[in-house]
C-alpha cells in the first residue's frame, strides 16, 4: 500500500464536480485507489509507504485522446518502440492513458498502426496506456485536409474499421462526404466515438450530424473547418451552438487565447476537451522533423509544413492545462476535468478512469503552480 499525502487533492464532490479539498489522504492498494481518508489516518503508514505531494496539486492523470507523436516517434512509424516511447514521454507530461493518432495514409499503413496500437493494448508499455486509436481521416474533406496526404482520401466505409473496432475508439470525419449516414450508428453500435472534423460542412449539415444521428464530439475545434461567420455560422458556429465535445489545442498557436476563452464561455467549461494534436517533434526541440511523409519544420511552439500549413502541434498536456488555465480564468479543477473527467466520459470509460474516487485506477498526476509535472503514478506505480 502506497499513500499520498500534503497535497491539494482534485476531487469529485457530492454532485460529481471537481473541487480543491486539503487534509486527505489517498491510500492506493495495487493498480487501485483503495480509500480517500483524513490525513491523520496515514500517520500509521510506514515511511516507505508515504508519497509527500509538498503541497503540490493531486490530481487524476491526464487523458489525451488526440495524439500522433513526440519524442522523435509517430504513430504511423512501422516501429515497435515507437508506441513504448511515446508512452514514455507521454507520461512525463502528466497523461496516464492517451489515444495513438493515425493520419490519411495508404490504408494497409493505417492497418498496420492499428496491428501495433492493439498489441501494445494487450501488452502495455512502461509509461502512459495505451487506450485504443484515434482514426484522423481518411474519411474527410479534400478542402479541408490540413496536413493530410489528398490521395489517400476515401469515402467512409465500415467493411474497413469491423476488423479494428476493438481498436478504434474515436473516428474523425467530414459529415459532407458521408455516403450513408448509417455509418455513424454502425460506430455508434461498436463504442467507436465519430468526431466532426477536417471538413467544409455548413452549420446545418454539421447541426444534422449532432440533432439527428448523435455526432457528439468535435476534433480540434478552429482548426481544418469552415469558420464562423454571422451569415453562415459554419462548423465552428454549429460546435459552439450545440452540446458536443469540443476538443481545443491549448498551444497558443492552434487557437488564440481570446478564441480559448470564447469555447469556455460558450460552454460554460463543459463539453471541452484539451488535446496536444502533437506530432514527432515533440519534446525533441527546434528543426527540421516529418508528418505522414512530408517535411515539416519546427521553430518554437510552431511546426510548420513547407508551404506554412500548420503541420501539427509540439505541446505537451501539462502545457495545454496551463495555457487553458491562464488564458480563460477558469478554475483549476474544471480545467483539470477537461483533461480527465469528459474525456474519460466520451470514451465509455469513466467507471474505470478519469477522477480519484475509491476502486478507480490509481492514475494520478502531481504537479505545481505552473502545471509543472513533479510525480506521475500509473496503476499504483511511481514513474520514474
Amino acid at each position: 500500500m502506497i499513500a499520498i499525502i500534503n497535497g491539494r487533492f482534485i476531487l469529485p464532490d457530492a454532485k460529481g464536480d471537481f473541487a480543491i479539498v486539503t487534509d486527505k489522504a489517498i491510500l492506493c492498494e495495487g493498480e487501485r485507489i483503495a480509500a480517500i481518508v483524513d490525513a491523520q489516518e496515514a500517520a500509521a503508514l510506514p515511511a516507505e509507504s508515504i508519497i509527500d505531494a509538498g503541497g503540490g496539486y493531486v490530481a487524476p492523470g491526464f487523458l489525451n485522446v488526440h495524439v500522433h507523436g513526440c519524442d522523435g516517434m509517430d504513430t504511423m512509424d512501422d516501429d515497435a518502440q515507437a508506441l513504448p516511447r511515446m508512452a514514455r514521454l507521454q507520461a512525463k507530461t502528466g497523461v496516464t492513458g492517451f489515444l495513438p493518432t493515425t493520419m490519411t495514409c495508404a490504408w494497409t499503413e493505417v492497418e498496420t498502426a492499428f496491428a501495433h496500437i492493439r498489441q501494445c493494448m494487450q501488452k502495455q508499455p512502461e509509461g502512459a496506456r495505451v487506450l485504443g486509436a484515434h482514426m484522423e481521416g481518411p474519411f474527410i474533406s479534400p478542402a479541408k485536409k490540413g496536413a493530410q496526404a489528398e490521395e489517400n482520401i476515401r469515402q467512409a466505409d465500415f467493411s474497413l474499421v469491423e476488423p479494428w473496432q476493438d481498436v478504434v475508439r474515436i473516428i474523425t470525419l467530414a459529415p459532407e462526404e458521408l455516403p450513408d449516414p448509417a455509418f455513424v450508428a454502425s460506430c455508434e453500435q461498436a463504442g467507436i466515438t465519430v468526431s466532426i472534423g477536417h471538413t467544409a460542412a455548413d452549420y446545418d449539415t454539421v447541426m444534422d450530424a449532432i440533432e439527428k444521428h448523435g455526432v457528439h464530439h468535435i476534433t480540434h475545434l478552429y482548426n481544418a473547418m469552415t469558420p464562423f461567420h454571422h451569415r453562415n455560422p459554419g462548423v465552428v458556429g454549429a460546435a459552439l451552438d450545440s452540446a458536443s465535445n469540443c476538443e481545443i489545442i491549448a498551444d497558443n498557436v492552434h487557437a488564440h487565447p481570446a478564441a480559448q476563452r470564447l469555447l469556455y464561455r460558450a460552454k460554460g467549461g463543459r463539453h471541452i476537451i484539451l488535446i496536444t494534436d502533437s506530432l514527432r517533434a515533440c519534446g525533441i526541440g527546434d528543426g527540421p522533423s516529418e508528418l505522414g511523409g512530408q517535411a515539416v519544420f519546427v521553430k518554437g511552439e510552431l511546426a510548420t509544413l513547407a508551404d506554412g500549413t500548420i503541420a501539427g502541434s509540439v505541446a505537451t498536456m501539462n502545457r495545454c492545462v496551463a495555457h487553458f488555465w491562464e488564458n480563460t480564468g477558469a478554475p483549476l479543477p474544471l480545467v483539470i476535468e477537461m483533461v480527465t473527467k469528459t474525456p474519460a466520459q466520451e470514451l465509455g470509460l469513466y467507471e474505470e478512469l478519469g477522477s480519484l474516487a475509491v476502486g478507480k485506477r490509481a492514475d494520478i498526476v502531481i504537479f505545481d503552480d505552473a502545471v509543472g509535472i513533479q510525480r506521475t503514478i500509473i496503476g499504483g506505480k511511481s514513474l520514474d
